[in-house]
């Protein structure tokens, strides 16, 4: 499995660290609990690294040199070819292996040369993508289109989160549908699990020094796509003004902290800072305490892939007030689990929230709905499917550019 630009083993929330960290954590543990010995290769990107580090037994991370650790994502696609040297490297001196897994489309190049080179078959998931992310405005470095293009085209098997980012791969790029499997990740439901039962929000509320006013949740990395600013803009319109919004994360990529400026600028001007909380990015399985401590969690991101936030939200029983885009319209249910919101106008957002805020009865019944959906994600499932996927792949002959 390759992962080039961020590592399993780093802190989501902090730089380029997010969903992605977690889905390739908890994918790689499951495989190898599911027994299917699993290397994840990542570029060395703090010094003092182990070159190996075995988080599982049968789960590998190996650090592979390739560039001065502190090189910006930007300036990655210029070391694509070394990671791939470093890569080639280690897979020729040990026991053939069955398939390449790249995540990203920077792993994906590097996935791409190393499968003609291997004769492997090549898994590829994106997490994003450069043309859907074009049109919310986003726009990614030169040539990452043409090289998505390229990666689909030879890819043994492209994995969707869902059916509309599989759409999108068909649409958007011409991918042949019969080579695209819908894979959803999971959740890990030891941590992830109901905080609605009584006295627990308030348990969680204590344990984390908040009060007890409404609370909103945002978590996720701060930059412009994740829109911390619309849901600060959004608590300013609420009717409710007991109502306090908690943003747990940290600034990211080349905008991350003019966004973390912008965001606190704009609850300044709002006459909420009082009301607003930045708290820095948490140890993933601690996020479950905050999940429970909200009464609801906001997730209002230009474009998502899939949304791992809104999933684990849900297992906590938390109602989600999300954007209608991409991955979250699969996860939030709309008026069942949480609700969906068209457009970036903070004060129909407010409606939102003060709608399920104001319903107890209805909030209670999204909680519930909200978790025995979640039951239906888990990664020893995802992990299984790609278990039988690399099965076949490898006993087939890989598909030619």
């Amino acid at each position: 499995m390759l992962s080039m630009h961020t590592s399993p083993l780093a802190q989501p929330g902090v730089g380029d660290s997010g969903g992605m960290n977690v889905y390739v954590r908890e994918l790689a543990g499951a495989l190898a609990r599911a027994g299917v010995d699993t290397t994840v290769f990542v570029r060395r990107w703090r010094d003092g690294l182990a070159e190996v580090s075995e988080p599982e037994p049968g789960f590998r991370v190996v650090h592979v040199d390739a560039g001065p650790v502190s090189l910006a994502k930007e300036d990655l696609p210029e070391v694509v070819d070394e990671f791939a040297d470093g890569v080639a490297a280690v897979l020729g001196a040990e026991a053939p292996v069955s398939a390449l897994h790249a995540n990203y489309w920077l792993s994906g190049r590097a996935a791409h040369r190393l499968k003609h080179q291997l004769q492997l078959p090549l898994v590829c998931t994106f997490h994003t993508l450069a043309r859907v992310k074009a049109d919310v405005g986003e726009f990614e470095p030169a040539g990452r289109v043409d090289a998505e293009a390229e990666i689909i085209g030879c890819a043994d098997r492209l994995l969707a989160s869902c059916q509309a980012e599989a759409d999108q791969l068909v649409d958007l790029y011409g991918a042949a549908p019969d080579r695209i499997e819908i894979v959803p990740p999971g959740v890990d439901h030891a941590f992830f699990s109901p905080g609605y039962a009584p006295g627990e929000r308030a348990g969680a509320r204590a344990a984390l020094g908040l009060g007890d006013a409404p609370m909103l949740l945002f978590v996720g990395r701060i930059q412009p796509l994740k829109r911390a600013g619309l849901a600060v803009a959004a608590l300013a319109c609420m009717r409710r003004r007991d109502a306090t919004l908690v943003i747990v994360g940290g600034p990211s990529g080349a905008d991350g902290e003019r966004e973390l400026a912008s965001v606190r600028a704009l609850a300044d001007a709002a006459g909420v800072a009082d009301r607003v909380r930045f708290v820095p990015p948490q140890p993933h399985h601690l996020l479950s305490s905050w999940y429970r401590a909200a009464d609801l969690v906001v997730v209002p991101s230009r474009s998502e892939s899939f949304g791992l936030v809104a999933l684990e939200a849900a297992a906590c029983g938390t109602p989600v007030v999300a954007a209608a885009v991409g991955g979250l319209t699969s996860i939030v249910d709309d008026g069942v689990t949480g609700l969906l919101v068209d457009g970036s106008d903070p004060a129909v957002w407010a409606a939102h929230l003060d709608a399920v805020l104001d319903d107890t009865d209805g909030s209670r019944a999204m909680a519930h709905a909200s978790v025995v959906r979640a039951r239906h994600y888990t990664w020893p499932t995802a992990a299984g499917r790609l278990r039988r996927l690399y099965t076949d792949l490898a006993q087939r002959e890989p598909v030619l550019c």
